[in-house]
């Protein structure tokens, strides 16, 4: 394969290998795990951004507020995000550091604190959706809601929870920077948890909303602007399924197009889940992309070359 330029993304959960074991000490190995495959793929030649995801890292700034709230302040979510922007870059960073070393692989990573512009009119803020953080008591939703201005909603019979707006990204503020640094030679760890929301006032300043941005949305807005030659999504499983968990269950190696929209139109994909994913490599396609695999970060190289995971082309 001649050399690329790859937009990779990375979930939140794929640097939690086990709920059980989420020590920093822990993180930084499930990090490094996924940056010794993708290492590999930088050695290959091709020209590399990484995305990663941060729901569960969000989940413990937000925990730790609630311990804390009655000796300190409540953690804005744009605050929430550039915090995970910051950690996760700097294990990302630090794991990339040490397998080009090992592979001698003479490369530098930078991770940039990234902004995303999103429509203050997008109707998810009409409608908050997005469950964020731990789950609470009602005396304690009730109590974020009235001194916080929290949206809360029951889940089920297991709690409560804060819902969040979902909007759309719709313009990348450092995007000129990340084409610099690519243009460079460097590595790029960008968009983190799908960016920063932020919302445009009338004289071109910019505001922090309390939203989350889905990264694979984000990160197909950042493959098509940059026009990258392969849009790769890294997720729990090695390939797509149609009747996932289901008796005739079937995995796919290689979908049109066509196929991926028929297949979301007829339900296969679950909200939350796989359908973001499929949305978000659909869009990619569709505005000229060339290429979107799905796979898990083992299958990452293999799938290169349509070995592993599922491959959808336009």
């Amino acid at each position: 394969m001649s050399s690329k330029l790859i937009v990779i993304a990375i979930g939140g959960n794929s640097l939690i290998e086990d709920k059980n074991h989420v020590t920093v000490a822990a993180q930084y190995e499930a990090a490094r795990k996924t940056a010794h495959e993708i290492a590999k793929v930088v050695k290959m030649g091709h020209r590399v951004v990484v995305v990663h995801g941060n729901g569960p890292q969000v989940g413990y700034i937000l925990l730790r507020a609630e311990y804390a709230r009655k000796i300190l302040h409540a953690v804005p979510l744009d605050s929430c995000v550039a915090d995970t922007q910051g950690a996760i870059g700097y294990q990302l960073q630090r794991a990339f550091d040490n397998e080009f070393m090992a592979l001698g692989v003479d490369k530098s990573v930078v991770t940039l604190v990234s902004q995303v512009v999103v429509d203050p009119n997008d109707p998810s803020f009409c409608d908050p959706s997005k469950p964020i953080g731990s789950f609470m008591s009602e005396e304690d939703a009730l109590y974020h809601k009235k001194e916080n201005g929290w949206n809360v909603r029951e889940d089920a019979g297991r709690g409560w929870r804060r819902v969040v707006p979902s909007p759309r990204p719709k313009e990348i503020v450092e995007l000129e920077s990340i084409e610099k640094l690519l243009s460079l030679g460097e590595v790029v760890i960008a968009l983190g948890g799908g960016g920063i929301p932020v919302v445009k006032r009338a004289d071109g300043s910019y505001d922090g909303v309390e939203a989350v941005i889905d990264k694979d949305l984000a990160s197909s807005l950042l493959a098509r602007k940059l026009k990258a030659d392969l849009f790769l999504i890294s997720t729990a499983v090695e390939k797509v399924c149609l009747n996932w968990g289901k008796s005739d269950m079937k995995a796919l190696d290689s979908i049109s197009l066509d196929d991926a929209k028929r297949y979301m139109a007829e339900g296969h994909f679950a909200k939350g889940s796989m359908l973001e994913k499929i949305e978000a490599i659909t869009e990619y396609l569709e505005d000229g992309g060339k290429l979107g695999i799905i796979t898990d970060p083992e299958h990452i190289v293999a799938s290169l070359d349509g070995k592993a995971g599922t491959s959808i082309h336009p």
